[in-house]
């Protein structure tokens, strides 16, 4: 019989594996469980895998993959915890353009052309946000009310919540954003990176959701808020 945590854990682990293929990090486990270290999940995992619900898959990091769930009635009581943010993935339709080298879906009913202002470092920070170097059509669906623009991500830092290099993210222009949000922000008024943004303390926190890549931290004056993620496109060749 697993205890409450164990059953939240599993349904949370299940339910990411189902929406992105991508199992959850450690930092969103804890998050969504309430926890206060990541100790709490080693152990939880751990009880998993010895129960036989889960197993860790080899020389992939983090890579979790769920075997079984236990019955209806058993998992009844368990609390779902709520997910963290997962990108709206669409696929466009893309077609080449003239201009530059930007992919961009077909315009057609039902979309907007946002301005695309060039690529965005899902990694080391890069050269701040260009000016206007395409447009693409975006489907209603992706945006809401105020302003929008597009950027194309380069690096695999946000691979873990579902963002890939190569990809084209929707943002929302804002300069405020929760903890947690992933968000486009600019260091030192230079550099500028897609990260999810956490506030500690006195402090900002930019936190990949890569393992390969270290959190960032930096004083509240280094770090100003350009747009927060609302959604995704994705070529497939």
């Amino acid at each position: 019989m697993l205890t409450r945590k164990q059953h939240e854990l599993l349904a949370f682990i299940h339910q990411r594996v189902s929406e992105s293929g991508v199992s959850p990090s450690f930092d969103e486990m804890k998050d969504a469980l309430a926890l206060k270290s990541k100790s709490g999940v080693h152990r939880l995992i751990t009880a998993l895998e010895e129960r036989g619900f889960i197993k860790r898959l080899p020389n992939r990091a983090r890579a979790l993959e769920v075997l079984r769930m236990p019955p209806e009635t058993e998992a009844a009581g368990a609390k779902k915890p709520a997910a963290p943010f997962a990108p709206a993935v669409v696929d466009g339709g893309f077609r080449q353009r003239t201009r530059g080298n930007v992919r961009a879906p077909a315009t057609g009913s039902g979309s907007n052309e946002l301005p695309v202002l060039g690529r965005i470092a899902a990694g080391t920070p890069i050269e701040a946000i260009q000016h206007e170097i395409d447009r693409i059509a975006a489907p209603d669906a992706l945006i809401g009310g105020g302003e929008h623009f597009i950027l194309e991500v380069q690096g695999e830092s946000m691979i873990d919540a579902g963002i890939h290099d190569g990809d084209f993210v929707v943002i929302k222009r804002c300069d405020t954003a929760g903890s947690g949000d992933i968000v486009v922000a600019l260091v030192d008024d230079e550099e500028a990176t897609l990260k999810r943004l956490r506030k500690k303390g006195a402090s900002i926190a930019l936190e990949a959701a890569n393992p390969d890549y270290e959190t960032r931290i930096y004083g509240p004056d280094r770090v100003s808020v350009q747009g927060k993620l609302v959604g995704l496109m994705r070529r497939y060749h």
